[in-house]
């Protein structure tokens, strides 16, 4: 996380820039600087979560209610000093992260595989050492701390720049987190959570301006430096041979620091004494070797500019802009026909552009010289980006119009203007209708095909023409085969989607990518295909050179085109109601991290194979646009009617598949109902699941309700079971699963009936296991607390709403305890 190798640098070679400070101090120093100003610290909490869960069980699912109450802690110790604080949560992965995240993953894998190696060796949790935090910590965090009247964010892109962005333009205290990318943004200062002491309210502020200092570069430098040691976007290997290239030639090499250390300090001193002498004269591509990794290195410079800062190592290309309402300044000789041509000066560029004479107007018109031929061509000028571009004449009509050169060929092309983007964009000249269409290149055969514009959304998509009918049908080109393949234009969701053609009746039927295995599939196929999304992801859409492009001039391509709907999604995503709700409708992604599941233990399946069914209603739901027998989302999340809420309820028992259990579960009180539902699936789901299993989920959550804190932290455990361990994290797993069902049906239910401090602890619950492993009975398990409570019994009479009747079939038709 982070710049690598910046954290173990500023601990052992630069100790200095971190200082020892008191938020309490701070703050009061804040409000006599800033009267009226309440002292601000926006906190990265993803970067807090190891350090606020403090409970010493992790491995059984999660002590929810000792970590519920830690947060409960951390937040009155600085709401005592007068201290506001505002949480923001990673909403999204973005694409350029895309790699480090899944080798994050693969890492924790491994570590995973290696904490029930040691639990199945030594039946214990392992030490603090191999520490890994509970499935959903981070979702359910938001809610705890929306619960304790906190302001929670998520964010839209990457959290930590949104951090930055917060903090620089809110005269915020400071930012509280564990990242070393908070050293590179000019912003407000930057605390260390690790080093926060909860009870003096000490910890160490990394001043950024002192790394600046120790290094003899400016805060103006670090994006650069960041970026040539390696960090989310940039891979560390793609300047590994730079690195040791400049540490070749540092000549200041200290011997008591180590490798890591001196890369670093000599990667500044190339910087302040190299790059430094043609900064602002040369691009960065002439002075690094970035190579093909040239937009992507410029992207992650420019990833850590805030709103309204600029790098002054983007080289700014002069602007040649050409206008029609010029005065002739000057006489110019072409040098190869020697004749003098009427110049006029450019504004922008204070240069000399000559002009021809247009013999129907009589008017002056800008030229430009074709390499080619060396020969004078007229131009025209862009009416919105003002710039020239080069005429060719119709011999019909004799009507000038614009071209671009095609590179390959080197002739000119007949261009149009689109008029929703502006833009040029080619076109061929049909000869019989004497019709323009548009042209875009196919990247393989670097030829131009046609194009249609879609009458709903307005873009431009090629075509291909069908043999039999003549007509053209929109493409997509896939990045894997590079072939074109027909689209077909959804009029609810006014955007393309890829089509097959069947050989037999030569009709195109539309598909879906899924994003995982990158297959192609007709929609409706057949379900064993378990395709997560029915999208399409557009290849051709290439993104710019970010030196030249402003972050607000980047489109988003939504999966949703209701506005309204979108709205209303992205709102809720922001203010941490929902879960993943809006990452469906806006890129058609989602991402699960790891969970503790034995990967050995092939009797039961992975969480994300379980839950996978009712991730895909969920997927028809928000991305079926009403269709299809689905609720349309409008009615489940505008609609304020008396019995809009029993609607929003059977959305919610569709997607996991128990519409006829309604009237069973509506008898259940809360917040057992939900949990309820949950085993229900879980049990219909999962064939190797017994019903000591069931025994044990629920006589925790029975116990659960009478106990207070305390008792639950000194609970102690015979042992840890391994299959127990996956069991309680399959059942948190499910929770997080009913907080997304919950979100995309309009909130149905509360989600405090699902929150795990309501319902679930880790450690009960594998005591509940153990116990019923040793053929407790059901008073036993229960603690002699009211089963009737749940409306249900377990052992006797009908035990799980639309199970068997009888107890005892339950019990013939699940696998014995092994």
């Amino acid at each position: 996380m982070g710049v690598r190798g910046l954290q173990g640098f500023v601990g052992s070679t630069c100790p200095h820039i971190c200082t020892v400070v008191n938020f309490k101090e701070l703050a009061e120093h804040h409000r006599s600087k800033h009267p009226g100003c309440t002292p601000t610290i926006v906190v990265d909490a993803m970067c807090c979560l190891r350090y606020w869960y403090t409970p010493e069980s992790w491995i059984c699912g999660g002590q929810w209610r000792e970590y519920f109450s830690a947060l409960r802690d951390f937040v009155k110790t600085f709401t005592a000093v007068g201290i506001r604080l505002i949480f923001f949560f990673d909403g999204t992965v973005e694409q350029d992260k895309r790699d480090e995240w899944v080798k994050r993953r693969l890492k924790n894998n491994r570590e995973i595989s290696r904490i029930f190696h040691y639990i199945k060796s030594h039946k214990e949790q392992p030490g603090r050492n191999m520490f890994f935090i509970p499935s959903g910590l981070a979702i359910f965090t938001r809610f705890a701390l929306k619960s304790l009247g906190q302001e929670t964010l998520c964010s839209l892109q990457e959290a930590d720049y949104e951090v930055a962005s917060y903090g620089l333009q809110n005269n915020c205290l400071g930012i509280l987190g564990e990242d070393t990318d908070y050293l590179i943004y000019d912003t407000c200062p930057y605390f260390s959570i690790s080093e926060l002491c909860l009870d003096s309210l000490d910890t160490v502020m990394l001043c950024r301006e002192k790394l600046c200092e120790s290094l003899d570069i400016s805060l103006a430098d670090l994006p650069l430096l960041a970026c040539l040691l390696g960090n989310d976007i940039i891979p560390e290997g793609m300047f590994e041979s730079f690195r040791y290239k400049c540490l070749s030639s540092y000549t200041s090499v200290k011997e008591n620091f180590d490798k890591k250390g001196n890369i670093i300090l000599a990667v500044a001193d190339h910087i302040s004494k190299v790059l430094r002498l043609h900064q602002g004269e040369k691009k960065l591509e002439e002075m690094l070797p970035l190579g093909p990794n040239k937009a992507l290195f410029y992207k992650g410079v420019a990833s850590y500019l805030l709103p309204g800062q600029k790098s002054p190592w983007f080289f700014q290309k002069p602007k040649g802009l050409v206008t029609l309402d010029k005065e002739v300044g000057s006489m110019s000789s072409a040098p190869e026909s020697k004749q003098e041509v009427p110049m006029c000066t450019d504004p922008e560029s204070k240069q000399g552009v000559p002009l021809c004479t247009d013999p129907d107007s009589k008017q002056g018109i800008p030229m430009c010289t074709d390499p080619e031929s060396k020969q004078g061509v007229p131009m025209w000028t862009d009416p919105e980006s003002k710039q020239g571009v080069p005429v060719w004449t119709d011999p019909e009509s004799k009507q000038g119009v614009p071209v671009c050169t095609d590179p390959e060929s080197k002739q000119g092309v007949p261009v149009s203007t689109d008029p929703d983007s502006k833009q040029a964009v080619p076109m061929c000249i049909d000869p019989g209708s004497k019709e323009g269409f548009f042209l875009c290149t196919h990247p393989e055969s670097k030829q131009g095909v046609p194009m249609c514009t879609h009458p709903e959304f307005k873009q431009g998509d090629p075509v291909c023409t069908h043999p039999e009918s003549t007509q053209g049908d929109p493409v997509c080109t896939y990045p894997e085969s590079k072939q074109g393949v027909p689209m077909y234009a959804y009029s609810e969701y006014r955007q393309g989607v890829p089509m097959c053609t069947y050989s037999e009746s030569k009709q195109g039927v539309p598909m879906c990518t899924h994003t995982e295995f990158k297959q192609k599939s007709p929609l409706g196929a057949d379900p064993e295909f378990k395709l997560e999304a029915p999208i399409c992801t557009n290849p051709g859409i290439k993104q710019e050179d970010l030196v030249n492009m402003e972050p607000e001039m980047k489109q988003q391509v939504t999966m949703v085109s209701d506005p309204e709907i979108l709205k209303i999604a992205r709102a809720h995503h922001v203010q941490a109601e929902s879960y993943l709700v809006y990452n469906i409708m806006s890129s058609g992604e989602i991402e699960c991290s790891n969970t503790l599941e034995d990967a050995l233990d092939q009797a039961l399946p992975s969480q994300a194979f379980v839950y996978r069914p009712v991730r895909q209603r969920v997927y028809s739901l928000l991305l079926g646009g009403g269709e299809g027998g689905t609720p349309n989302l409008k009615l489940l999340w505008l609609n304020q009617d008396a019995g809009i809420q029993a609607r929003r309820l059977d959305a919610l028992l569709g997607c996991f598949d128990l519409s006829s259990s309604r009237e069973e579960l509506q008898a259940v009180e809360n917040p057992f109902k939900a949990l309820c539902c949950l085993l229900t699936y879980l049990f219909v789901q999962v064939d190797t699941l017994c019903l000591e299993d069931l025994h044990a989920f629920i006589a925790q959550a029975l116990c659960l309700q009478g106990k207070p804190t305390v008792q639950l932290v000194d609970l102690q455990l015979d042992y840890i079971d391994a299959r127990a361990v996956q069991l309680g994290s399959l059942l948190v797993r499910g929770l997080t699963t009913l907080v997304l069902v919950n979100s995309a049906c309009g909130f149905p239910w509360r989600m405090s009936d699902f929150m795990p401090w309501n319902v679930f602890d880790g450690k009960l619950f594998h005591q509940k296991y153990l116990q019923s492993e040793k053929g407790c009975t059901v008073e036993a398990l229960v603690e002699q607390n009211e089963i009737d409570s749940m409306s249900l019994t377990i052992g006797e009479d009908t035990p799980l709403p639309g199970g068997p009747t009888d107890a005892h079939q339950l019990e013939e038709d699940r696998p014995a305890r092994r």
